[in-house]
Formats: C-alpha cells, structure tokens, sequence
C-alpha cells in the first residue's frame, strides 16, 4: 500500500529536497530547501546543506561563526507562516477551527472559494486525503498560481485530490453531492444559492469573513434562504504563556482577531426550518435596519415597535 502524498516527507532522515527550519538560539526561525553543493549563509556564520542530507530531524549544526541551530522539518503551521504570499493567509488558529467546526474528514467531498496563497487549501488536502476532493475556486490568476506552487512545494508533487479553477465560484460551480463548502471571500452572501444547490443534505458551509458588517450579511442570508438551519458565528484568539521558574504569565503579543467563522448546515429539500426561540434584542431590527427581509420601511418599524412593547416578534419559549 503506497503512502500518503507528501507523507515521506514528513518523516526519516532530511533529503534533497527537503524544507528545513532552524531555530537560532533567541527562539527565531528559518526556513529553506535542502540542495546538495549549497550552503546556508548568515550574519552568524554558514555551514554546507550536506551536513544535513541523511541526518535525523532534531539535529544541531553549528556555523563558521560557532552558532548552534537545531533543525527540524517546519510543521505546517509553520510552513504556511512562512510561504510565499499573494494574498493573506489563513492563520492556523482560524485553519484548525475550520477542520474541526465543518467536520472536515477522510475523503470528504470539499468545494472552496477563495484559495489566496494556499494556507487553507494545504490544511484542507491534508485532511480529506488521497480519497477525498478538493475542488478550490480563484478569482485572480496569480493568486491561483503562487497558492499552486505553495501547495505542491509542500506536499512535494501535485495532490490527486484537489482541482484549481480560475474563476467565480457562482459563475463555475458544477460540483454536486458535495460534503462541505468553505468561503474565504469578500462577499460570501452572493454564493448562498449556488451553495445550497451543491450541498447534500446535512452537509456544511463555512464562512470565513474579516469585518462585523460581512458577519452580519452572511448570518441574514443564511437565515432567509431557507434551506439552512441556524447559523452559529464565533472567533478564536490564542494567546501564549511565558513559563520560566516561577515567572509564569501571559505573553505581552497575542494573535488577536482574524477573522469571524460562520457554520450552518444544509437541511433537506422541502424542509422548513425551525422557528427561533429567542426574542430579539430591542431595536435590532429598528427602522435604520437594511439587512435581508427589511422590505419595506413599515414592515422594520412595525418590528420595532413589537419589540419595545414586549410583542410576539418571533415565537418564545412561552
């Protein structure tokens, strides 16, 4: 039984070819490719990449300048930190939250839209594996491209499981039976129908957004279309901790906002969904409200006036 694409690169001796990250001794990173002749220079010193070829992960060099650096094989966390950007990343934090919240698993049937550099892409291939299907859609060429070879530099060859189209997700999507749907885009909202339409019953979408004005957009369409069930918004922030002797705290940076994720789930066909039991917060909905279902002016004051009298505006637990 043949490996994993990329799955020989992740283990054994370093090879030709191989990304390597060395860690100096103040904790910073850096990261290139093996070659056999080359040498790797800095201000500290350098020392030829055959010190490496065949040696374990997990080993010291020293430079001319009598620098220790350990060297190891960049996570991919790290690796897509450090990739070549046309557009922004997808931190790992948000990219881990995304696997873990839309339930991405072993062979899954995936369709994204906005690939950036790739950051996302990687995370998705790794996880659905050989089995699975990665259809990935870009609106800009070189954006497609860069985020092309900074899959393939990873995994060390072209992945069987993902497609890359240049094109608008709406415009191309021909995907159907599809497991999930990622976002990663400015106007995730505009894609809800072709979404719904590609999506088996039960399967999810994300969505990826940067601002509260796009959170809000997304959460509205979702909920008006009618073939999702209640969407569920968060955000991440990590935040690491100092620990040496008893001098233990948070550190001063942290990765603060990102981005807002938005989960729903696709209902089957002719279901309607369920009701919301919770009542609005007064003036939610008020008269300066322009979201999906603000249909006319009458009909947003008349919510309004429902929800400063206490008035059956959506039905309670009552």
């Amino acid at each position: 039984m043949s490996e994993p694409t990329g799955a020989a690169r992740r283990r054994g001796p370093f090879q030709v070819g191989d990304q390597v990250q060395l860690t100096d001794p103040k904790g910073r990173h850096y990261t290139f490719t093996l070659e056999a002749g080359k040498s790797f220079h800095t201000h500290k010193g350098a020392f030829p990449h055959d010190e490496l070829i065949g040696a374990p992960e997990g080993t010291v060099v020293r430079t001319t300048g009598n620098v220790a650096y350990l060297a190891l094989r960049p996570l991919l966390p790290d690796y897509v930190l450090s990739m070549p950007r046309g557009a922004a990343v997808v931190y790992p934090k948000d990219a881990g939250q995304i696997l873990a919240m839309a339930d991405i698993f072993p062979g899954a049937r995936v369709v994204e839209a906005g690939v950036g550099s790739g950051s996302l892409s990687t995370f998705l291939l790794r996880a659905i594996g050989d089995q699975g299907m990665l259809h990935s859609y870009e609106r800009r060429a070189d954006f497609a491209k860069i985020a092309q070879e900074n899959v393939e530099r990873y995994f060390g060859s072209p992945h069987p499981a993902w497609q890359l189209t240049v094109g608008d997700l709406q415009d191309n999507l021909s995907d159907t039976e599809v497991d999930r749907v990622i976002l990663d885009m400015l106007a995730p909202w505009e894609c809800v129908d072709a979404v719904a339409k590609a999506l088996v019953p039960g399967g999810i979408v994300c969505a990826y957004v940067a601002t509260t004005t796009q959170l809000a957009r997304t959460v509205e369409t979702l909920r008006e279309h009618g073939n999702f069930n209640e969407p569920t918004a968060w955000e991440t922030m990590l935040r690491t901790w100092h620990v040496e002797g008893l001098a233990v705290r948070p550190d001063h940076r942290m990765i603060g906002h990102t981005g807002f994720l938005v989960t729903a789930r696709r209902l089957a066909d002719g279901v309607e969904p369920p009701r919301r039991r919770r009542r609005p917060a007064p003036g939610a909905y008020g008269s300066d409200y322009t979201g999906p279902g603000s249909s006319s002016a009458a009909g947003t004051a008349a919510t309004a006036a429902e929800a400063a009298t206490g008035g059956p505006a959506e039905e309670t637990d009552a």
